[in-house]
């Protein structure tokens, strides 16, 4: 993948019969960026480019039909492509943040207390959630510079100063 380019999406499951294919968005601005006509490099290289011959919502996701992919069939063979976009937002809410910058990065209090690791990033139209793997299961900490203070890429370090009770919310299963 380019160093430029950042993930607009990737790609999932076929969608009934016409090569339609659901896709996890991973841009604030799908709307402008899933157009039909437009063109996408993709990681891996070689499934693509892609340009798109087809765009609809069906019940809040995204279905993408592409030229050369027909039916079902093809369209299962781009499951898990990543659609890239060759330069990053300037309004990027994340502050150009992906979810492929902070997998793996260790999660730590502000005192440095071990919280646990970065396993996702979801990003919402309203409020991005970092999602973090705790020794007690998986919680989701609003991506905000107030819970979120910092992000060291070279320590691979993420801190975060949840509020009492944050990271217990939904643990045993209340």
């Amino acid at each position: 993948m380019a160093d430029e380019a950042f993930v607009a999406a990737r790609i999932g499951r076929p969608h009934g019969l016409r090569g339609e294919v659901t896709v996890q968005v991973h841009t604030d601005d799908p709307d402008s960026r899933f157009v039909v006509g437009a063109t996408f490099p993709t990681d891996p290289a070689a499934r693509g480019p892609l340009s798109l011959r087809s765009v609809r919502v069906h019940q809040g996701t995204y279905l993408l039909g592409f030229e050369g992919h027909p039916d079902r069939s093809a369209a299962e063979a781009l499951r898990g492509t990543l659609l890239l976009v060759a330069d990053e937002p300037e309004d990027d809410p994340g502050e150009g943040w992906r979810e492929e910058d902070l997998l793996g990065f260790a999660v730590v209090t502000p005192e440095g207390t071990d919280l646990g690791t970065v396993s996702g990033l979801h990003l919402r139209p309203v409020q991005d959630l970092l999602e973090v793997r705790t020794p007690r299961g998986q919680v989701l900490v609003p991506f905000v510079d107030e819970l979120v203070p910092e992000i060291d890429e070279d320590a691979r370090r993420v801190v975060v100063d949840p509020p009492p009770g944050l990271l217990e919310l939904g643990e045993d299963g209340a």
